[in-house]
């Protein structure tokens, strides 16, 4: 039983609502790519939207209690929370447009793919300055550094699938590949340091099991989404014959790992390695 409530004590509960959404969009929508699902294209995004409407309840919620409390506004720390919860929901409303832009674009066709990820694009521009800020006032900035991070690969998305582009999918996802061949370098790193403190018999029992857990978890989070870009490009390339479920298997398994994370990282700094890998 006190096992059960540290468990709940450490849950972060926005990462599993994040993680959660995403598990449940990327089903839907490689049910909707393999044709096994019929549903309209503002369907296959309603987890995401539930995600954002969690989001910007939480938001203006927060914003009523700080005006309805002056004193609130005296402390530095309240204060600095609190503009860290309106950067958070101005990056939320502008991928809450893009989404919505996606969806309408999936279903009518009636917008050029760049003008769709503008919004996207904007996002990851204003995100190299959210991450500074975060670093400097110690604030937690995993989503924006997963967008400052994939600027470019946003970019190339949106001229490849209008047509701009005409390279093939393995080369649009240069930027991607380089992300990850560097996430597995360090997840080499992490599993030589592990086996180190293994053999090492001055190193106390929670220092080398702390190590091997930290490896075993970046693991499970970077291999799948290599072998995830890998099969999503031959598939996108037509090179292999598989389902778009099956190609995605391994990114459910991360979004898995991601969830069971959110019942032990309470805190903002533990997730932010390996938002980078994605």
């Amino acid at each position: 039983m006190a096992n059960l409530q540290g468990i709940f004590q450490e849950f972060n509960a926005s990462k599993f609502v994040v993680f959660s959404s995403f598990l449940g969009f990327s089903l839907l929508l490689t049910l909707k790519l393999d044709k096994n699902i019929d549903w309209s294209w503002w369907s296959i995004f309603i987890p995401l939207w539930i995600w954002k409407g969690i989001a910007i309840s939480g938001a203006l919620v927060g914003s009523y209690v700080w005006w309805r409390t002056p004193q609130s506004r005296i402390l530095s720390e309240e204060y600095v929370q609190y503009k860290a919860m309106l950067i958070s929901l101005a990056v939320h409303l502008l991928l809450l447009m893009f989404e919505l832009l996606v969806a309408d674009n999936l279903q009518s066709g009636r917008h050029l793919w760049i003008l769709v990820f503008i919004p996207l694009v904007f996002v990851s521009i204003i995100s190299v300055g959210i991450c500074v800020w975060s670093v400097r006032h110690d604030r937690s900035f995993q989503l924006e550094l997963f967008c400052a991070v994939n600027s470019l690969q946003f970019v190339f998305l949106a001229l490849k699938l209008d047509g701009i582009l005409k390279w093939s999918w393995e080369v649009t996802f240069i930027p991607l590949w380089i992300v990850l061949c560097i996430s597995l370098v360090g997840v080499l790193y992490t599993i030589i340091f592990a086996g180190i403190l293994l053999r090492m018999p001055e190193v106390n029992a929670d220092q080398r099991r702390s190590s091997t857990n930290s490896a075993l978890g970046y693991s499970f989070l970077v291999v799948p989404l290599l072998v995830y870009l890998v099969l999503l490009t031959n598939k996108l390339d037509k090179t292999v014959k598989i389902s778009y479920f099956a190609a995605t298997s391994p990114l459910f398994l991360t979004f898995f790992t991601l969830i069971i994370t959110s019942f032990g990282t309470r805190g903002g700094r533990q997730t932010i390695l390996f938002l980078i890998f994605l």
